[in-house]
């Protein structure tokens, strides 16, 4: 009992100071007077919805916040706010103001202006000089048409500043300038601003711009410059059909950007450009079909991306690539049908994607691999996109997929293993009555029990006829069987084929279908997407009388093909049951190439750069290569020198030389075939030696050769200057073709001086010098006959063999064994080894390309021996050349009377010449002594050499090609006899062929080799 009277006690306590609270509080409010009608607080009078068309007079002094809206004020007089010096917030929305109240002159410590809904139709910038600490000031829903820069004095220092739904039409350059150190939030939403002042918004404190429902069409590159703060920009609901390049720069510390509800049909990559730090970007409800992937590289930040209610159809590979943090991608509400294989790589971070309501039924039943890439994946919805069947790859890729969502489609058909690799699968949403229940779906319930799915799936069997309005959770295990082909299947698929521009092809596909009450539909598709109007040839042939299975046949038939029929063509044969999808025939179209820029001949000089340029064109591009004389062995490019770029149309060779002339080919090639064509460069060089020329010394009569080895190109002329005087072809001066070799025999104190070689070609004139020097014969025991008796000059025959170091050698083993037998005169014979540089370059001039004949004398101190050579066909190699028949024939014989060991008398020939057949007519010849004496013994008897004798050309032997009949002594029978004989003064027969040998050869290097005769002529006057 006590409990109970303590506890009623406690509650009357608690009521009386409950009560004592009430009355304190409504005895101070009984202090403060409150105007009438109004409801006060403590610091807030409540005047509204009173119909009052003054300010009450008798506002309370403590007021802080006063509402007047909802009255029907026109006039405001703000002379009495005045008097409240605590006021910071008024409130005079939904009135009939027309313009803003004057507040005095005194100084006003209002923040908060609320004039909205009322009839302002401009703004004063006197009458807000004295709200210096005004904060937010909201003229929405009034009639403010032009907005110019005196609308706000400085001094201002508002941060929000609402001027939504107004008649706005035009924003002066610099409207809000003098609130740039302050303005945070700017609402000019549903105004009727059809554009915007570029670089006119300098407000470098906003945060929050609201543009949305005006009549803007297009936003300029750089209009937001200036708003480096700005993190939310809403233009959503305008009519902007286009962003420029640039048209968001400055905007760096974007967040939010809203451009849903405009007629942009595309997102081109420069609009983006600046957005750096976007997260959220809204661009449904457009008409946009196409965007450019590199675009989004401009904001990788973002989030969260709207596309849907669009006009969008395909998806290439590599759509999203650039946006690695984006987790979340609305789709829906599109006309997709065709999402590549790797459309979503590099969305390793989406969260969602929703392609609601599109046309996916061919990525869901062909199994295209549209999802790889997306690892991250927990939701998907692919509500009502006409999905028929869900293939067994359908979803690869989506390993973390907890939610999936197929309801709104008509689902016939689920393959086995479909959903086996999600195993976070939570929740599975599937409703159709028209499942095919058949041995294909008998895994779908038991795996649906398993798992815990069932209570999101809805399937009702729909064939066969047995099992019609059954779900399949009720059907019996054993009732799922393959009796007969209710979905078609492709038998034949199209192949790939390439054709040229203008051929016809045709593209052929086969399919089986046992459904004969079921119609069943034939189409084509390229890259994805139906072909809508093509010629399509169909075919349909039942395999057995009763008609229970059928083959159809697809032709499609492509008329002349242009470029724009290359693609992947693939059948799809359709029927109540599903589809079935051929594989993908690839067509390419080919040109063949043709030339858009033909090289042309070119002309440099050695040393500067050759330009060839070759271009072409063709379908595939084709590929341009070079080629050299017909191979690809380029001097230029064996040394560097060359310079192809990828990229263009000009093949350089740098510091050209003489042996980069050539023919060079450009070759266009591709698929449909290859053209090309040639040019020719030529390398001009100036004239030059090829070794330097050297001064000579030569005996008075002897024979000397100067040499002038000159290059260039074209090749050079040459003329010789003795002194300043020129040259010309004598009886003692002789010229190789060409000139490049001066011969002159029988030397004379006068030829003594300096030799100019002068070499020319259209590029300019060289000049190379030598000195000759003629010298004065010292006495000796042999010196020329001076009679007319005299031997004249011989040629010794210079024979460039291909083996001349095997041949030396066999003339080394030849000397060395007759010269065992011969007694006490021998002659012998001294050639010279051409160097290999020398012929090579004489033969292209003509000079040394036949085999030249020369008369040779040999001497030593005990005069001339006869001596000779056997070879080893037991012939004897003795060719005696005389220098009159030198130009008409190559040897003569010694007459048959010729007596061994016999001295003819001085005054009588020593040697006479027969006349055969086959050698020239018969020349006197002069005797030949020395001292006197015969210069050959006479004690050998003749023996004739016809055509028979057999030496091959290889081993320098006497073949008789011309006819020749050469005698020499015969050896079969007697032995050597020499007569001893001193030395004669007749030695020109030697001066030739040594001075020949000094100027051909390199020095100390000469070879003892056979004369042989010559089927050509002697060295050749330059006058012939």
């Amino acid at each position: 009992m006590a409990a109970a009277l303590g506890h009623i006690g406690s509650f009357y306590a608690f009521y009386l100071i409950l009560c004592l609270k009430l009355l304190i509080i409504d005895a101070l409010s009984t202090d403060v007077s409150c105007s009438q009608n109004c409801t006060c607080t403590i610091d807030t009078t409540d005047c509204s919805n009173m119909k009052l068309t003054q300010i009450p007079t008798d506002l309370p002094e403590r007021t802080v916040r006063v509402n007047l809206s909802h009255n029907k004020l026109a006039v405001a007089d703000m002379n009495i706010l005045s008097s409240l010096p605590n006021l910071r917030e008024v409130r005079l929305e939904h009135n009939e103001l027309t313009s803003l109240p004057v507040f005095g002159d005194g100084p006003l410590a209002i923040t908060s202006l609320s004039l909205h809904h009322n009839k302002i139709s401009s703004v004063q910038g006197s009458r807000l000089q004295t709200l210096r600490d005004l904060l937010t000031l909201d003229l929405s829903n009034n009639d403010l048409m032009d907005l110019r820069e005196h609308c706000f004095p400085p001094g201002l220092h508002i941060r929000e500043l609402l001027l939504s739904s107004n008649k706005i039409v035009h924003l002066e350059f610099g409207t809000f300038r003098n609130l740039a150190s302050t303005l945070q939030v700017l609402k000019l939403s549903r105004n009727r601003l059809t554009q915007l002042p570029v670089k006119g918004l300098e407000l470098p404190r906003l945060t929050q711009l609201d543009l949305s429902r005006n009549r803007l069409r297009l936003i300029e590159g750089l209009t937001f410059q200036g708003l480096s703060s700005l993190e939310v920009l809403k233009l959503q609901k305008n009519n902007i059909s286009r962003l420029t390049d640039g048209a968001f720069w400055g905007l760096a510390h974007m967040r939010v950007l809203h451009l849903d509800y405009n007629n942009l049909t595309e997102v081109n990559s420069g609009s983006l450009y600046g957005l750096e730090s976007l997260q959220h970007l809204h661009l449904s409800n457009n008409s946009i079909s196409t965007f450019n992937p590199e675009g989004w590289a401009f904001c990788d930040r973002l989030r969260e991306l709207h596309l849907a209610h669009n006009n969008l159809t395909k998806l290439s590979e590599g759509s999203f690539v650039k946006l690695v943090n984006l987790q979340s991608l609305r789709l829906s509400h599109n006309s997709l049908s065709h999402i590549a294989e790797g459309a979503f790589r590099g969305l390793s971070a989406l969260r969602l994607l929703e392609l609601d309501h599109n046309d996916l039924s061919g990525v869901i039943e062909d199994a295209t691999g549209a999802f790889v890439g997306l690892e991250s994946l927990r939701t998907l919805t692919l509500c009502g996109n006409r999905i028929k069947s869900v293939a067994r790859k359908a979803f690869s890729g989506l390993e973390a997929l907890q939610h999936l969502n197929l309801r709104d489609n008509v689902i016939r058909t689920i393959q086995p293993d479909t959903f086996s690799k999600m195993k976070d699968l939570h929740s599975l949403e599937i409703q159709s009555d028209s499942f095919l229940c058949d041995c294909q779906l008998s895994w779908f319930p038991e795996w649906l029990v398993t798992q815990g799915l069932q209570a999101g799936v809805q399937a009702t069997c729909a064939h066969p006829s047995s099992l019609q309005g059954t779900s399949v959770f009720q059907a019996p295990p054993q009732s799922f069987v393959c009796d007969d082909l209710a979905k078609p299947h492709i038998t034949a698929h199209p192949v790939a084929t390439s054709a040229v521009v203008g051929e016809d092809v045709r593209l052929t596909c086969t399919a089986v279908s046992g459904s004969t009450s079921v119609p069943v539909t034939l189409a084509w598709r390229k890259d994805q997407e139906a072909l809508e109007h093509a010629e399509v040839e169909t075919r349909a042939q039942p395999r057995a009388p009763d008609g229970a299975v059928t083959d159809y046949t697809a032709i499609l038939h492509l008329r002349s093909v242009a470029f724009q029929h290359e693609g992947r063509y693939q059948c799809v044969v359709s029927n109540h049951f599903g589809s079935a999808y051929s594989n993908k025939a690839r067509l390419s179209v080919s040109v063949l190439p043709s030339f858009v820029k033909t090289p042309r001949d070119v002309t440099v000089r050695t040393g500067a750069k050759a330009r060839l340029e070759c271009a072409a064109r063709g379908h595939p591009p084709p590929q341009v290569a070079w080629q050299k004389d017909g191979g690809t062995d380029f001097p230029a490019a064996r040394e560097r020198r060359m310079q192809v770029m990828p990229d263009d149309d000009v093949f350089f060779i740098m510091d050209v030389k003489p042996e980069d002339t050539g023919v060079y080919s450009c070759t266009a090639r591709n698929t449909a075939g290859t053209v090309s064509a040639n040019v020719t460069l030529a390398v001009l060089e100036t004239p030059h030696l090829a070794q330097g020329m050297e001064d000579r010394s030569v005996v008075v009569g002897e024979t000397v050769a100067l040499q002038c080895k000159a290059l260039g190109s074209p090749p050079p002329r040459i003329a010789w200057l003795r002194g300043e005087e020129p040259l010309r072809p004598s009886d003692r001066y002789h010229f190789t073709p060409g000139s490049q070799l001066l011969v002159i025999s029988g030397a004379a104190l006068e030829d003594a001086g300096r030799y100019t070689c002068v070499m020319s070609n259209p590029l300019g004139t060289e000049r190379a010098h030598c000195q000759l020097s003629v010298l004065q014969r010292s006495g000796g025991a042999c010196s020329p006959h001076a009679g007319p008796t005299a031997v004249t000059v011989g040629i010794v025959v210079i024979t460039v063999v291909s083996s001349i170091v095997a041949t030396s050698l066999v003339w080394v083993c030849i000397i060395y064994q007759t010269r065992k037998k011969s007694e006490e005169c021998s002659i012998n014979t001294d050639e010279t080894i051409i160097p290999p540089d020398v012929p090579s370059y004489l033969s292209s001039q003509g000079t040394l390309s036949e085999r030249q004949d020369m008369c040779i004398r040999v001497e030593s101190s005990g005069g001339p021996q006869a001596h000779a050579h056997r070879h080893s066909n037991g012939g004897l190699h003795f060719p005696i050349v005389c220098a009159d028949c030198m130009e008409n024939c190559t040897g003569y014989s010694r007459p048959s009377g010729y007596l061994p060991q016999v001295t003819p008398p001085t005054s009588g020939p020593e040697y006479q010449q027969t006349q055969t057949p086959s050698t020239c007519a018969s020349h006197r010849v002069g005797d030949m002594h020395c001292n006197g004496t015969p210069a050959f013994p006479s004690n050998h008897n003749t023996a004739s050499v016809a055509s028979h004798t057999k030496h091959s050309d290889g081993t320098g032997c006497l073949a008789d090609r011309a006819g020749v009949v050469s005698s020499f002594p015969s050896l079969d029978d007697t032995q050597h006899h020499s007569v001893p004989t001193p030395p004669t003064p007749a030695r020109t027969a030697v001066l030739f062929a040594s001075e020949l040998t000094k100027t051909l050869l390199p020095r100390d290097r000469t070879h003892t080799s056979r004369a042989c005769p010559s089927e050509g002529s002697p060295l050749r006057r330059a006058s012939d």
